[in-house]
């Protein structure tokens, strides 16, 4: 079967701008150099490894609806889960975050992989605040209705009200995880191209 091949296509020219900035070894590397060992380089990867913990107790919860973590063990269980999943998500996350901005993670180029793990903050603070309103119970409906006001203040509540129940769900379980997601992709892709930061007093930076 004969082919053609068109070098001027988008996937040719992807294809060819992914092989020139990243070498396999980049991306999937099998050695770090000897700094990594250190406790402060562990946040970032505990910080994705929450964040799959809270996909996958995320879509459990999505699939069984809203009311069954209130009538089933087995959906107290799995929400507490996901509770617990966003607290070390967070934890992790800003002690990432401050590790990172200690050790001036923006040297040796890498201003937009700092940029995004700040993305990634502000994003998630959004996420989980949908995350709360959701939780059809006393606490969701108290944190809606403080919030409500300050999101009108400021000209937010034309496009989200924090009183309506369905358009949060629809924010926290479709379009948030999927901004989140995609900037985290991003922010690791980055890592993987430039390498983790060294210590400020290693030689070369």
């Amino acid at each position: 079967m004969s082919t053609m091949s068109n070098k001027s296509s988008w996937t040719s020219r992807v294809r060819s701008a992914t092989l020139d900035k990243f070498e396999p070894e980049d991306l999937l590397p099998d050695h770090q150099p000897a700094y990594v060992a250190s406790w402060i380089y562990i946040f970032g990867v505990a910080t994705i490894a929450a964040l799959i913990m809270l996909i996958a107790s995320g879509l459990y919860l999505t699939l069984e609806g809203p009311a069954w973590w209130h009538t089933s063990s087995v959906g107290h269980y799995v929400n507490s889960v996901h509770l617990w999943s966003v607290e070390l998500f967070f934890v992790f996350m800003v002690v990432h975050l401050w590790g990172k901005f200690w050790m001036a993670a923006w040297r040796g180029r890498r201003l937009a992989t700092w940029i995004t793990g700040c993305l990634a903050f502000f994003a998630s603070i959004i996420t989980g605040f949908t995350g709360y309103i959701i939780q059809t119970n006393f606490d969701s409906q108290w944190i809606a209705t403080q919030a409500k006001d300050g999101f009108n203040a400021v000209g937010i509540g034309a496009f989200f009200n924090t009183l309506n129940t369905g358009q949060a769900i629809l924010l926290h379980v479709s379009l948030l995880p999927l901004v989140l997601g995609a900037i985290v992709l991003w922010h690791v892709i980055l890592v993987r191209r430039r390498g983790v930061v060294p210590p400020i007093d290693e030689a070369g930076e």
